[in-house]
């Protein structure tokens, strides 16, 4: 589990540390900066996914993603680190993400490319990365350390150079991750991996979802929802059915879902209400139906991630059924770390009565995301692991 997540000079976060618990609840008003906290940690997530230099590229490039705000607040920032460290970093333009977890932890840096002939010059390099042992970063717990295109490795109590030209675009995780000589670097990006996102239902007239699929075993549905049918049937099969169809009961009053299999092999929903003399088709659902059809499909998922993330999850809901979303929600928390990123404060409340619930409450203070109430001597320690100067 992830017990800290931290990211500076990231569009509106300029420096944040935030701890994090089983089930993390992200609210606060429009404009303050949860977006923004969820794009960077699945920005995170690309550097196990040899995607994160063309994620920033399409983002605009560096200059269009880092911290644009005032700039007293970087001078103020510079101050605090001084007061605390004893030190200040170079003022050079780097886009830092890292988190915390009691087995392994990791961070990278990004800045701006070397001058050179290439017409890429949107494409941001990778200028550090780090893997340590445990949540604190010390001399004795880093095991991984890239600095420019060296990468160096912990051997028995002696660092040697494991690599010595790795390219600027390209992280650890990509060329590294051989189960047999670096078992860590393999461990963490397959975890990374698996992190799940859900923010991208389709739900419109042509989605999928909407129609009939050729069904196949789908413990781990799909992004795009197009699984939905073999994603339910495999939860009646392998997964837990009983959940599932009080879910449904409790969200809609006398309803029920069955999965219909044609001869070609091609599965559809059928949705059964009380009044109807036949079943409507996933093509006649509404909205808010199918886009909770997909969420209890995801969190009742047969094969549970490290991490999963949800993304304005109430959206299209309606407000009655936001009580069992949360339940669905607190019953993932028990196999997975999960995130919501939310603004309904009937949501908040229903996920707010679970034990494990931590909320984190968004502010902007002169145009800089922070966590209400978290003072700054008072956050998870972290410490990047790049050099300061």
């Amino acid at each position: 589990m992830i017990n800290t997540l931290a990211i500076a000079n990231y569009r509106s976060i300029l420096d944040m540390v935030v701890p994090l618990g089983r089930l993390n609840v992200i609210t606060g008003p429009n404009g303050s900066g949860k977006s923004n906290l969820y794009r960077a940690l699945r920005l995170l997530s690309e550097t196990a996914n040899e995607s994160v230099v063309s994620a920033l590229a399409r983002e605009g490039g560096l200059h269009s993603t880092v911290w644009a705000g005032p700039a007293e607040i970087s001078s103020r920032m510079r101050k605090r680190e001084v007061a605390v460290e004893g030190t200040v970093r170079n003022d050079v333009l780097r886009l830092k993400l890292g988190f915390a977890a009691d087995d392994f932890s990791y961070a990278v840096s990004l800045g701006l490319p070397e001058p050179s002939r290439s017409q890429f010059k949107l494409d941001p390099e990778i200028k550090h990365e780090a893997i340590w042992a445990g949540p604190q970063l010390r001399p004795s717990t880093l095991m991984i350390e890239r600095s420019h295109s060296v990468v160096t490795a912990r051997v028995g109590s002696e660092r040697e150079v494991a690599l010595q030209d790795i390219a600027p675009f390209s992280s650890i995780f990509d060329v590294l991750a051989d189960i047999k000589t670096m078992p860590e670097v393999f461990w963490l990006r397959e975890r990374i991996r698996g992190w799940r996102f859900y923010d991208h239902f389709r739900t419109d007239r042509d989605a999928p979802a909407r129609q009939p699929q050729i069904g196949t075993r789908t413990p781990v549905p799909r992004h795009d929802g197009s699984d939905l049918a073999a994603a339910l049937q495999t939860i009646r099969e392998i997964g837990d059915t009983e959940r599932l169809d009080a879910t449904i009961a409790e969200a809609f009053p006398g309803a029920r879902v069955e999965i219909a299999v044609s001869e070609g092999g091609r599965f559809a929903v059928e949705f059964h209400q009380h009044g109807l003399l036949r079943p409507l088709t996933a093509a006649e659902l509404s909205d808010g139906t199918l886009r909770f059809l997909l969420l209890a499909a995801a969190l009742l998922t047969p094969r549970p991630p490290s991490l999963m993330v949800l993304n304005e999850p109430e959206t299209s809901l309606h407000p009655d059924v936001l009580p069992a979303l949360a339940g669905l929600i607190a019953s993932a928390a028990e196999n997975s770390q999960v995130w919501v990123v939310t603004h309904s404060p009937k949501l908040i409340a229903a996920l707010k009565k679970h034990r494990l619930c931590e909320l984190i409450q968004l502010q902007k203070d002169l145009g800089s995301t922070e966590v209400q109430g978290l003072a700054y001597l008072e956050r998870p320690p972290w410490r990047w692991p790049e050099k300061k100067s």
